[in-house]
């Protein structure tokens, strides 16, 4: 199999007895370790909070009221009005009837006063306000670990110690093998603004809310905070300012995790025996790259050139089958058959040009020398 790997090419030519005899020697031991972090600075909340928080302003700025009426009964001459209620009221409550004058006037003691006052106490309301303190809440834990870029740290370090011999030769390896990874990158940046800018812009603005009328009225009358599940009212189902809310809503109540995503993996290898195995590879091409350029181990007698011809055939040879496991042993054998008679015609055929082309070459020489004459 063809390898752009010259170091591969080299295993191959090598005699396998050399091989042999430096692996049946080899002593070694290793170690591998690894050091990763991984820190992801995620703005997704940001990045909504800030898209909604027009629409809690439009809700607070128009909001949802009622009318509550407040009745006392009140000396006649601390009544602010006296409506149709009061009289029905003293009609039937006859004894805070003072005097009746002779021309039918009635003098009360005491009616029914009744003050009217609207309260933002809904629930439409109550809901945003407790969307409010759940986004200051958020805000709050994301700024304890907040980090405004993400960063990679990957670092592994290996040790290698090896040592084998071929007959008198002695071959000792110390391997020190570092890689380093590291980036950060900038993030939550948008419209031109940092994440700190951006979230210290977003604290503003949920500080104007909470000076609204409503807010400001809700936090004086300390309301029931709202929780889960949340009634599907026909404002909330069909107000498009609510519709954004709740969408906010729904994240931070699937969104807890108030960290960042961080990824850490610290791990010491030395024993896995496939690591080992690849190491000690390493340690026997690192040996024959160096025992390539020794004079005497290449020159080779007749014998040994055969031998290692035929090693390498042979190796060639199982790593087609290996290949080719599927195929049919005599579909295999025609394969191979057609192959080599092919590469052997286009050797024969090549070596039959070039003498061709050298018998013309020297043919017009000769010529040319005849032609030649002395004046």
């Amino acid at each position: 199999m063809h390898s752009d790997l010259r170091v591969v090419d080299l295993y191959n030519n090598t005699r396998s007895k050399k091989i042999t005899k430096f692996k049946a020697s080899l002593q070694s031991e290793y170690s591998l370790a690894s050091n990763y972090e991984k820190i992801e600075a995620d703005f997704t909340w940001l990045e909504i909070m800030e898209d909604t928080i027009m629409y809690l302003d439009n809700i607070l700025r128009n909001p949802n009221r009622f009318i509550v009426n407040e009745e006392e009964i009140v000396k006649v001459e601390q009544a602010r009005r006296i409506t149709v209620e009061s009289i029905k009221h003293l009609s039937k409550h006859t004894n805070y009837i003072q005097e009746i004058e002779d021309n039918g006037d009635v003098r009360p003691s005491k009616i029914l006063n009744i003050n009217k006052d609207e309260s933002y106490n809904t629930y439409e309301n109550r809901l945003i306000y407790t969307l409010i303190n759940n986004m200051r809440m958020y805000i709050d834990m994301k700024e304890r670990s907040m980090v405004a870029s993400s960063r990679l740290r990957d670092n592994k370090v290996c040790e290698y110690m090896g040592s084998s011999k071929i007959g008198a030769e002695r071959i000792n390896i110390n391997m020190h093998i570092s890689s380093k990874t590291s980036y950060d990158k900038e993030d939550g940046e948008r419209n031109g603004m940092t994440a700190f800018e951006r979230l210290d812009k977003l604290k503003l603005r949920i500080s104007d809310l909470t000076n609204t009328q409503v807010y400001v009225s809700l936090a004086k009358e300390h309301v029931a905070r709202v929780i889960p599940p949340i009634k599907k009212t026909n404002l909330i189902l069909k107000n498009t300012n609510f519709q954004y809310a709740m969408k906010l809503w729904d994240f931070l109540q699937a969104n807890t995790n108030y960290g960042n995503g961080v990824t850490k993996d610290k791990k010491l290898i030395d024993n896995d025996l496939g690591v080992k195995q690849m190491l000690d590879d390493t340690f026997l091409l690192n040996y024959l790259t160096m025992s390539s350029i020794d004079k005497e181990d290449g020159i080779l007698d007749d014998n040994a050139k055969s031998e290692l011809v035929e090693e390498i055939t042979n190796k060639m040879i199982d790593k087609i089958v290996e290949l080719n496991a599927d195929m049919p042993v005599e579909k295999l054998q025609q394969t191979l058959g057609d192959k080599i008679a092919v590469i052997k015609n286009k050797h024969e055929a090549t070596l039959a040009e070039l003498e061709h082309k050298f018998n013309e070459r020297i043919d017009a020489y000769v010529g040319k020398i005849l032609e030649f004459s002395f004046r």
